[in-house]
Parts: C-alpha cells; sequence; structure tokens
C-alpha cells in the first residue's frame, strides 16, 4: 500500500503504472459496459460487444450512486454487501475505488494503491472524512492524457453442420481483429517525455471470429434410414483453437475441470469481449485483467499481470457463480454482465 502524508516530502514516490492504471479512462469511450466480473481499485477493461448492453461503470458521473449501490447489493462480480466506493478524479480522469474500510481521503488512496508525487495537489486533504457522496481530485503538473489503439487476435471457431456433405468446409464468417484502446497519462518536462503511464485499457471493439462449418452430412443409400435425432441437442458453440500462451492455458485449465470444448468457446468469447484476454486491461470502474475483477488483488498474489492467476481466479467465479462459462456467457449476454 502507497503511505500518503500530509506533507509534500512524504509523498515522493512516483506513481507507478500499475498504481495510476484504476484512475482512469475517459469516460465518453466507457459507460456500463459488459462484464461485471468484478470491481478492482485498480483497472478494469471491457466494453459490451456490439449491442448496447453495458458492462463496467462509468465512474466520470454518468452512472448515481445508486446504481452502483444496487450493484453491490446485487453481489456483481462478486462483490461483498458491505462495499463501500469513492470517486477519485485526475487531472480530469475518473476512477472509483472500491474498499470496506474507508475513513479519510489517505485510506481511499491506500485501497486504491494511487501514489502521488511531491507536487500534487489533493483535495479534500489527506486526513479529512470521507464518504461515498466525496470526490477525490488530484491535481498533476505538465501531463497530458493521451490515447493509443492496438489490435485484438480474433479467433477461428469450427462448427458442425448437417447441412453439408462430410468432407467439406464453408467459411460462414470471416474473422476481423478487435480493438483495444489505451488512455495514457504522459508526463513531460519541456518537450521532453519524463513519463508514460496507462491509466485504462478498455475493448474498443471486440474481435470478430472467424466462424467455419464442418460437414457432417452422410448420403443415405437405400439400405441406411438416417436417423434424424431431434432429441434436445446441446447448443452449437463449436470448437475453437486457443490463441496465445494465456488462452492456452485456458484451454488446459477448462479441460482439466471436465468441461467440453463448447466451454472453451464460450469463455473466449466472454474475455474477448471483457478484456481481450490482456492481463493489464482496466476500467474506471475498479475491474481488472483477463477475468476483470473487482477488486482486482482479490485475484491473488501476482494479480496485477499473471495470467495464470487470473485465469484460475475467473474459472473459480465462473464456476461457482454460474457453473461453466456458457452459463456465464449467456448470463453476459443476457444482461450485459457476468
Amino acid at each position: 500500500m502507497a503511505n500518503h502524508s500530509l506533507h509534500k516530502a512524504q509523498t515522493k514516490k512516483r506513481m507507478s503504472r500499475k498504481q495510476i492504471t484504476l484512475l482512469v479512462a475517459a469516460a465518453s469511450a466507457l459507460a456500463f459496459m459488459v462484464g461485471g466480473g468484478i470491481l478492482t481499485s485498480q483497472q478494469y477493461s471491457l466494453k459490451a460487444a456490439s449491442t448496447q448492453k453495458v458492462t463496467a461503470y462509468s465512474a466520470t458521473g454518468s452512472v448515481s450512486r445508486s446504481t452502483v449501490r444496487e450493484e453491490i447489493r446485487n453481489g456483481r462480480g462478486g462483490l461483498d454487501k458491505n462495499t463501500s466506493f469513492v470517486k477519485v478524479v485526475i487531472n480530469g480522469q475518473s476512477q472509483l475505488v472500491f474498499g470496506t474500510d474507508f475513513t479519510t481521503v489517505k485510506s481511499v488512496l491506500e485501497a486504491g494503491d494511487i501514489t502521488l508525487e511531491p507536487e500534487d495537489n489533493v483535495t479534500p486533504a489527506l486526513n479529512d472524512k470521507v464518504s461515498e457522496s466525496t470526490v477525490i481530485t488530484i491535481s498533476r503538473a505538465n501531463t497530458t492524457v493521451e490515447t493509443v489503439n492496438s489490435s485484438i487476435a480474433f479467433n477461428t471457431i469450427e462448427k458442425k453442420d448437417s447441412n453439408l456433405p462430410v468432407g467439406t468446409t464453408k467459411v460462414e464468417t470471416e474473422g476481423e481483429e478487435g480493438v483495444m484502446e489505451s488512455t495514457n497519462l504522459v508526463q513531460k518536462s519541456g518537450s521532453r517525455v519524463v513519463s508514460t503511464n496507462t491509466l485504462a485499457s478498455y475493448v474498443k471493439k471486440a474481435p470478430v471470429n472467424k466462424v467455419v462449418l464442418v460437414g457432417t452430412k452422410v448420403v443415405s443409400t437405400p439400405s441406411s434410414s438416417s436417423s434424424s435425432s431431434s432429441a434436445s441437442a446441446p447448443a452449437n458453440y463449436g470448437t475453437t483453437a486457443p490463441v496465445g500462451e494465456a488462452q492456452a492455458y485456458a484451454h488446459n485449465q477448462v479441460k482439466a475441470r471436465g468441461w467440453s470444448e463448447s466451454e472453451f468457446t464460450c469463455l473466449v468469447q466472454l474475455w474477448q469481449r471483457e478484456s481481450g484476454w490482456r492481463t493489464n486491461a482496466h476500467n474506471p470502474s475498479g475491474a481488472h485483467g483477463i477475468p476483470q475483477a473487482l477488486p482486482g488483488s482479490k485475484m491473488g498474489p501476482g494479480w496485477e499481470n499473471d495470467y495464470k492467476v487470473q485465469i484460475n481466479w475467473g474459472l473459480g467465479y465462473i464456476q461457482g457463480r454460474y457453473s461453466t462459462p456458457c452459463g456465464a456467457w449467456a448470463h453476459s449476454n443476457s444482461t450485459g454482465w457476468y
């Protein structure tokens, strides 16, 4: 935890990337997006796919305290009903910090792992008492907010199709990369860049996965009767090839839990929309990492950037609340969060 004091001499630690992430992301880009998962005092990425559903809280004031309080009461993302929250704004960028023992401004900054720099101006004062109506403002000199985009890889999903002959395939949907938008706080001395810290990173556009239909139709002969068993067939989610180390690890963990390939397909799509499978994905609402945990620290040691820690926690969360990834995916599609 950062140690804050009323004196500038005691606040000379620089704001690290992981500490500062929790503060932002242009509110205009985030509303209530896909993915409830978990509220952390540091990061949260995500955005609803191509629907109007939302998943994360916009900490800029567009979402009322009563709305956030209601979600806490509902236990969204595993939040405890006793959880409280306070809004922090740094250079115009907002963030919600969640916790259970807020007393003063200093306690909020510590819970959010927010380290002050020597020339920062903070209001109210560090020892002032806080409530959920408090807005903590931090002004930092010589900094600008800049945004950059990076690509999110798409996956290839194969689905069995009884209308196509065995041995044939057909591309149903072409793949398209998604877009991850990152908001950076850039500090300069004159024209020289002193430091660049990522404040927030969210899925601006979810990837469009490539879908390939694989034929299963067998040409019938006079002596063979095609058994068109229309009994309740499972949803055709298809089989997905993992992309990257994190997905490869998640695929192994899904199989180790006894879940099917379809469950991995659901997981891929869920976390593509939540975080783009980025360990450093974070949102002003406080959610962090691949599963968008809230707060991220609940994932345990290594929660900031260890994909194994994040995936293990995320799968446990899904199993405990939704039984399976497809259950979580269905809930996300229905409500805009999981």
